[in-house]
């Protein structure tokens, strides 16, 4: 490799750590973050919409912290979408409920609305159950704070559309760690992306929709389908005139359960994918520019060492560490300083498996559902 070419990487880099930085320090400082507004007074009533196949494990956990919101339980209507559910969804769902106050039901899903499928299909199917103006989704494996309707909620201004909460991922073993701070370093970029004023995403585990933005869309059923079916429904609410909020706060924060398996893990990561073929084009070189690391800093240690090449990858450490950081802190949660040296394996071995996707594709297969 020519000088020319190891100077092209270094300023490669130099512009990553530089992009980074700055990342970390317009997140640090909560510019562009729109504040939360009062209450309407009376209290509105609310719909809490999760669509559900085979989740007997996971649902009584989540029921459990819905049961526990911090917000009168006879303003909220539950919905659970069974999903051709065959390990007692039903069953636990009914158990877990027993002495609710608000309205609770579980709907058999049993039909194909229009062109919804899988998640989708079934969360056409409950937004027609539901009798209010504003739809809180979740899935089956998230836990809720006590805050959370009352905290999406106060950002639902006027003229605004979804409203989109932070999810943290966590569990016992390394590799659920590993998650979590993947999760909450991707996370705040998108803070940071969002409140500059570029729609990134919405998340379907952690979710607000008025029924006036969804209904204005023609709901999931006039959507063209789509694996990320969060994101299809948040770019036709953009397109039909409404504005979004993406909100980084512990109050609204949805704990949900990690990826048990690498094997699962990536079959995730693959369906996403499907979704950022969606996004605006800028966005989409930005994400091809922020993946190039690795490649670039090969490239450094062949041509001027390895001991240049850790220098780089030291000050990638740090930058990145910060971010995380300061993600942790704003999500009531501690990060552990000592898991980043090992998350950079993680995200190593994560990149080659995506790259491997990008090049050879395959079919997304997806709660036992096969989706070409």
């Amino acid at each position: 490799m020519s000088g020319l070419g190891l100077l092209l990487l270094g300023i490669y880099l130099g512009l990553w750590l530089l992009g980074m930085a700055f990342t970390a320090w317009r997140f640090a400082s909560g510019r562009g973050t729109a504040p939360g507004q009062p209450l309407p007074v009376p209290l509105p009533r609310v719909s809490i919409l999760i669509a559900a196949r085979d989740e007997a494990a996971a649902l009584p956990r989540c029921l459990a912290s819905l049961r526990n919101l911090d917000y009168p339980e006879e303003l909220l209507e539950i919905f659970v979408g069974d999903d051709g559910s065959t390990d007692g969804t039903v069953a636990v769902a009914m158990a877990a409920m027993q002495g609710f106050k608000g309205r609770f039901r579980v709907v058999p899903i049993t039909e194909t609305l229009g062109q919804a499928r899988g998640k989708a299909n079934v969360l056409a199917h409950l937004t027609r159950q539901a009798t209010t103006d504003f739809f809180f989704i979740t899935d089956a494996d998230i836990s809720l704070p006590r805050t959370w309707i009352a905290g999406l909620l106060a950002h639902a201004a006027p003229g605004v559309g979804t409203v989109t909460g932070i999810t943290a991922v966590g569990g016992p073993q390394l590799f659920h760690q590993m998650q979590g701070i993947d999760w909450l370093l991707s996370l705040s970029m998108v803070q940071v992306v969002s409140d500059l004023g570029r729609p990134v995403t919405a998340m379907g585990n952690n979710m607000l929709v008025t029924r006036a933005a969804y209904e204005a869309t023609g709901g999931y059923e006039a959507l063209p389908f789509s694996v990320t079916e969060d994101f299809a429904l948040f770019q036709a609410v953009l397109a039909a005139g409404f504005g979004f909020r993406q909100v980084f706060a512990a109050e609204i924060r949805a704990d949900s359960l990690p990826m048990p398996t690498w094997a699962t893990l990536l079959r995730q990561r693959q369906r996403w994918l499907r979704g950022v073929a969606g996004l605006p084009l800028r966005l989409r070189l930005e994400l091809l520019f922020f993946s190039g690391f690795w490649p670039a800093l090969l490239g450094v240690g062949w041509v001027a060492g390895v001991g240049a090449a850790l220098g780089v990858w030291g000050a990638k450490v740090l930058v990145q560490g910060l971010l995380a950081h300061v993600a942790h802190r704003r999500a009531g949660l501690r990060l552990r300083w000592w898991l980043l040296p090992l998350f950079e394996l993680y995200t190593l071995a994560l990149t080659g498996a995506i790259l491997r996707f990008q090049l050879f594709g395959g079919a997304v297969v997806w709660k036992g559902r096969r989706y070409e």
